[in-house]
């Protein structure tokens, strides 16, 4: 067994027992690409378990987010249909190791990426745009990484929760955005926040799942990315996110 698939299966090991390993970039070297390869390992252990890839996730959108995890570059992840949450529905802490949520916006695909986009394009690729929220739950300890570690690890993705979908608008921007836990304000952000304009973060989904060789099919779901820092959740936390003209969306922890 190869190097990278070792990672790689440490990895899907540590999230099916909810047992965090120490981050490899503490006593080895690899590079991007290497990471993205781990990346597609760790999924296909998933496909091969029955999950079904249905979308990605960006990472690193926003300023905040890249402050409180110490990174400085955009990256991307892969979504299945086990990671998925009814709006208004539960999870179950014991399924993570120590989950965090943040608020985001997500775009639903009307037809296959297969090339870079230009932003003048997005309305041509998607049929709905919803709030969002996303779990994320790294498998090394202390929730500390490196840029090459998280990608290994899928970019931190564990759950997430779409909205209703509603008709895509050519205007995103100024939209604002909380974050609640059991009704209390916690966050509180705006949808610039997602570089400016949340359509840039589906033109970067395009240019990275080229470049690293990720799906982007009809239907795919794709989450652009938090509006905030991202919260510690426990059980019996109910959480909600509400985004100016998508309404709301929220999970219980059970």
């Amino acid at each position: 067994m190869s190097r990278i698939s070792e990672m790689a299966t440490s990895l899907h090991i540590a999230q099916r027992q909810q047992s965090p390993i120490a981050q490899f970039s503490t006593t080895e070297t690899f590079n991007l690409n290497q990471a993205y390869e781990i990346q597609h390992q760790l999924i296909g252990k998933r496909v091969a378990e029955g999950e079904h890839h249905i979308g990605i996730k960006m990472g690193f959108t926003s300023e905040a987010k890249m402050a409180q995890m110490g990174v400085s570059e955009m990256i991307i992840g892969q979504l299945t249909d086990k990671m998925e949450c009814i709006n208004g529905g539960s999870i179950k802490r014991t399924d993570f190791i120590h989950p965090r949520v943040e608020p985001e916006i997500a775009f639903r695909l009307k037809k296959d990426i297969t090339e870079p986009i230009a932003i003048g394009d997005v309305l041509n690729y998607v049929d709905g745009v919803s709030a969002a929220l996303e779990v994320i739950d790294s498998r090394y300890e202390n929730f500390k990484f490196s840029l090459e570690d998280v990608i290994a690890d899928n970019c931190s993705s564990a759950a997430f929760v779409l909205g209703n979908f509603h008709e895509p608008r050519q205007v995103l921007t100024d939209l604002e955005m909380t974050l609640l836990i059991n009704g209390k304000p916690i966050e509180t952000g705006n949808s610039n926040d997602i570089l400016g304009n949340p359509w840039k973060s589906l033109v970067a989904a395009s240019e990275l799942s080229y470049k690293y060789n990720l799906p982007l099919k009809a239907g795919n779901i794709v989450l652009a990315g938090a509006a905030t820092s991202a919260h510690f959740i426990n059980v019996s936390d109910e959480i909600a996110a509400d985004v100016a003209e998508l309404q709301s969306v929220f999970f219980r922890v059970v």
